[in-house]
């Protein structure tokens, strides 16, 4: 996939009739390709461990700090992207953002052993977590509120395609050659988007003067981190026994004196991450809703996967070819989601995919070694379509119920709560899992059906989570300002 393939697809966004410099419509279709790019990488490597682990001759546990070590460093940036945002502005806060991923890119691609390749990771990551808060952010302060949910359903395109793609990409590379090529394919990508951004971007925001709270940096990093480095040791049977323990205790205690000093500082309007969002009932309940779905999403990424290789033997590029359809679907539905969101609200929208989804994941519970392909497959397809319909929708009616001043941090709690709340979820799946599929082996059953027993109950606790997020959903209100005047299309 090319630049020129990409591009011309992105439909332009009307933006707000205040005074602009030249080529403001070109932001948000830039920064969408970039986010498709940085985003990819992401997924892909999940794929790779594997052959990685083969290839530098490193246990299972080294080879999974690769996934931790970006995820803990994504969990520690984003809270910091609201003040980074309005520090730098729009261009440069994206030239930081694809240097960044850039250089990490290259590192990996050049890394002789782990260490190196650890440490381009946590490079990369730091770039993909500035990225996605600076997409949405951009999107607030330039489309006119009639007409956000169109341009969020190009994001909602965007992040649903792009982890689909990550996998099926990555099991075609590794079929050819070295795990290498993984990057090689995405750094010439990531160059050019960095080139064009630097060139053709202008800033849509004046930059402020904001100043970094240097306090507030351990905070984060020992809140957000303790906690998502915490909930990824569950499950973990080759983690020390005191590792969860302390981690959880060190992040809780970390994050609770982070809101404490968030809370002091926006008074004189010098948070990190200003908390004043959660005080607009419109974001808070979008967010919370959103929470809960990233539960679902998150646990079922690690669990289907799982259960297509090892409970029904299937190869990493069939699992990833099972899985594309889903994805490209949600991301087709993007664009569609978002024309109706503008016509309709929230409220009518959501509601009805929620408990498509609770249905799914009962009929996921019911998994066996005799269950087709095409059921899965058809499970996954309904599962992706409505959460097409439920994140454009969340994301475009949480943003639109802050001011302006509030979205850069608005975008950024978003993302801080899509990583916690995505490692909470695979925290409880595995735990369920386990523990089920435990119960089943010391009764004797095989492997894959000891595995699918686990699954039951995970599934069918993902079902309580969303039938609980469908009732939640009736709370959901819209901004009257948001409505757009033009027919559906």
């Amino acid at each position: 996939m090319t630049i020129t393939d990409v591009a011309p697809t992105i439909e332009e966004a009307p933006v707000a009739s205040t005074p602009t410099a030249p080529g403001r419509n070109r932001v948000i279709p830039i920064l969408l390709v970039a986010a498709f790019v940085v985003i990819l990488n992401e997924t892909a490597m999940n794929v790779a461990l594997t052959r990685i682990m083969d290839d530098l001759q490193i246990t299972e546990r080294l080879a999974q700090w690769l996934t931790t070590a970006f995820m803990l460093t994504m969990a520690v940036v984003i809270p910091t992207t609201g003040w980074l945002i309005e520090r730098l502005g729009t261009r440069r806060a994206y030239v930081t953002a694809l240097g960044l991923f850039s250089l990490g890119t290259l590192i990996c691609l050049v890394s002789p052993g782990i260490e190196l390749l650890l440490a381009g990771r946590v490079v990369q990551a730091g770039g993909t977590a500035i990225m996605m808060p600076l997409l949405m952010t951009t999107v607030m302060q330039t489309v006119d509120p009639a007409h956000r949910g169109r341009v969020m359903g190009n994001v909602s395109m965007v992040i649903s395609v792009a982890p689909a793609v990550g996998p099926t990409m990555s099991g075609l590379l590794l079929q050819f050659g070295s795990w290498r090529l993984i990057f090689g394919v995405v750094l010439p990508i990531a160059l050019v988007m960095l080139f064009l951004g630097r060139r053709r971007l202008v800033d849509v925001s004046e930059s402020s003067g904001a100043r970094l709270d240097a306090a507030s940096i351990p905070l984060a990093l020992l809140g957000f981190g303790g906690l998502v480095y915490g909930l990824s040791l569950v499950g973990d049977a080759t983690a020390a026994g005191w590792e969860l323990g302390a981690a959880l205790g060190v992040g809780g205690a970390a994050l609770v004196a982070f809101v404490v000093r968030q809370l002091i500082l926006q008074r004189r309007d010098a948070a990190l991450l200003d908390l004043r969002t959660f005080t607009h009932a419109g974001f808070s309940v979008g967010v919370g809703l959103m929470a809960l779905a990233m539960m679902g999403l998150f646990g079922t990424i690690i669990t289907l996967p799982l259960l297509l290789q090892r409970a029904f033997g299937m190869t990493p590029l069939q699992v990833g070819l099972l899985m594309l359809p889903g994805g490209a679907l949600m991301g087709v539905l993007g664009p569609f989601v978002g024309r109706l969101y503008d016509r309709l609200g929230p409220r009518v929208l959501v509601g009805p995919a929620l408990t498509v989804v609770a249905g799914v994941f009962a009929a996921l519970s019911t998994l066996s070694t005799a269950t087709p392909w095409w059921f899965i497959l058809a499970c996954h397809l309904a599962m992706s379509a409505s959460f097409a319909f439920i994140f454009t929708c969340l994301f475009t009616t949480s943003l639109g119920a802050l001011p302006p001043s509030l979205y850069s941090y608005g975008s950024a709690s978003v993302g801080t709560i899509q990583q916690l709340a995505g490692a909470a979820g695979t925290a409880l799946f595995v735990t369920i899992f386990t523990m089920q599929a435990g119960v089943a082996r010391a009764g004797g059953a095989s492997e894959a059906a000891s595995l699918l027993a686990g699954s039951h109950w995970g599934f069918l606790g993902a079902a309580a989570v969303m039938a609980v997020a469908t009732l939640a959903s009736l709370l959901l209100r819209r901004d009257p300002d948001a409505v757009a005047p033009a027919p559906l299309h």
